[in-house]
């Protein structure tokens, strides 16, 4: 059959046909349940925040709603003025948000208090409105020389009048031996230490990857070492199975927990009730954050504590032991040399001859 002449043999249909340079709504949403379901949860509770956030200051900004038309760099640029604050010549800091707009959209419960906001927040919507305009098939506002130079700019000055990016404390060695010795509270402190080790021990593992373990995705591959495995991550979404090994205490500390919750099938680790009993249902990535926090409360650490903690922990104790950072790459799985760097170069200079140069000389 002559492939050109393929249009005779089709049968006619009572359909309007499409316009080949515009994408079909039905298109448009089923590239979005794509885009969506191919999202991790968390990151899609920020996107929605975000998103929400910005209908709600174009809204009262500008009387426009979110969504009609792309937006111009103009306006990304004006919020990037109303939410960063800036030094003062006289003293103080300030920033172009009007006050009553910044009351109205905290009683609109989109922000939580007065005032401007982070920098690393001003980016991450900023990020958020440019993906929502690449996915609308739109140019982004956010790409724009005179925009990244606004922020590069702001940054700079907020540093030298020493606005630091908050982080995460470190979990190093010590303090996580501090939050197992809390661990000696029944089934949840069998729960937890499990958590904390496999979390730390096993590569420094996102929130969302510890609540996305299985019981069928762990494994003991000896008497002193289980394997478990990944799927779909943040930096890995083609969904092959990858295992990380545990051993030592995070093996152990995984067999008491399944040998005092034993399961064939659903979530790893799992919600508890009163009295220590076991729920079918897993936990969620905010309860791992709240387990990590509690443990520090408990043992009496100061700082700031969160579940990312575990993972800059984990890099920056590789660091400190000289663990060599491509094995450390390998269990962690970063995708980026420059972000893993950080933690690692942190630890790494603690145990550094460049820090102790006086040490066998003279003072």
């Amino acid at each position: 059959m002559n492939v050109l002449n393929i249009t005779d043999q089709l049968p006619l249909v009572d359909e309007t046909p499409l316009d080949p340079h515009v994408l079909a709504l039905s298109a448009q949403e089923a590239a979005a349940a794509f885009i969506a379901a191919g999202t991790a949860a968390n990151t899609v509770r920020s996107y929605r925040s975000a998103l929400a956030y910005w209908s709600a200051w174009l809204q009262l900004r500008y009387g426009q709603a979110l969504g009609d038309a792309p937006l111009p760099t103009t306006v990304a640029v004006q919020f990037v003025l109303d939410h960063l604050a800036r030094p003062l010549e006289q003293g103080g800091w300030a920033h172009l948000l009007p006050p009553g707009i910044d009351a109205a959209l905290v009683a609109a419960r989109v922000k939580a208090k007065l005032g401007p906001l982070a920098f690393n927040t001003v980016s991450h919507r900023l990020a958020v409105l440019g993906k929502w305009h690449r996915i609308n098939g739109w140019d982004s506002p956010c790409e724009a020389s005179a925009l990244k130079t606004l922020l590069r700019d702001a940054r700079k000055t907020q540093s030298r009048q020493g606005v630091n990016v908050r982080k995460k404390t470190a979990i190093v060695r010590e303090p996580l031996q501090a939050l197992l010795a809390t661990c000696t509270d029944g089934m949840r402190g069998v729960r937890d230490r499990a958590l904390l080790l496999l979390a730390w021990s096993g590569g420094g593992r996102r929130r969302s990857e510890v609540v996305g373990l299985q019981v069928n995705d762990v494994r003991q591959l000896d008497a002193d070492t289980w394997l478990y495995a990944l799927g779909t991550t943040k930096t890995d979404t083609g969904g092959v199975r990858r295992e990380k090994p545990l051993r030592g205490p995070a093996a152990a500390a995984l067999a008491a927990w399944l040998a005092a919750a034993p399961a064939v099938a659903g979530p790893l680790f799992r919600r508890l009730y009163k009295g220590g009993k076991v729920s079918a249902d897993g936990l969620s990535s905010d309860q791992v954050a709240r387990i990590v926090q509690r443990r520090a409360q408990l043992a009496g650490l100061e700082g700031d504590w969160a579940a990312h903690s575990l993972r800059s922990g984990f890099v920056t104790e590789a660091g400190r032991q000289g663990v060599p950072l491509g094995e450390v790459m390998a269990m962690t799985e970063h995708r980026s040399v420059t972000t893993v760097m950080g933690y690692f170069q942190a630890g790494a200079l603690l145990s550094s001859r460049a820090t102790s140069l006086l040490e066998d000389g003279e003072p």
